[in-house]
């Protein structure tokens, strides 16, 4: 199989909050493609999608109850500290809550955490050993 993600989808309780926090909150633009149900947004790399969290559940086939830590977390990487600490203000007035707030981290750059309005944890870190390219995204050495 070949290594690549190309959609990560999170199932959310209310669509319209969610749509609105990532485009309306953190100014990320919504693709022509989203439909009713579900909200695209593409980022570089990989499209973000927003779904139901029950109808995301159906689909896959399992129980939509359930919360807590879920094992993943989301991140966004960026050019300076300052940057780090700029994103998580960003999210923060959204509507997001700062689960760990910006700081240096112990493998040598500084980062900080939020949770959007349904929970998923996003990471906002500057990594000195893992530049982005010119596109944003990540150059592994």
């Amino acid at each position: 199989m070949e290594a690549r993600i190309t959609l990560v989808t999170l199932g959310v309780v209310d669509l319209a909050r969610a749509r609105a926090f990532y485009a309306d909150g953190l100014g990320w633009t919504v693709s022509p493609a989203s439909t009713g149900d579900i909200v695209f947004f593409q980022l570089p790399g990989v499209v973000l999608a927003l779904h139901p969290r029950s109808a995301l559940a159906d689909d896959v086939g399992v129980p939509s109850a359930g919360s807590g830590f879920r094992g993943i977390t989301l991140a966004r990487n960026v050019r300076s500290m300052g940057e780090v600490r700029q994103a998580l203000e960003t999210a923060r007035a959204a509507g997001a809550t700062i689960v760990k707030p910006a700081q240096e981290a112990v493998w040598g750059g500084y980062s900080g955490y939020f949770a959007d309005p349904d929970g998923h944890l996003w990471e906002i870190a500057w990594n000195p050993h893992l530049p982005l390219t010119e596109q944003g995204g990540l150059a592994l050495r």
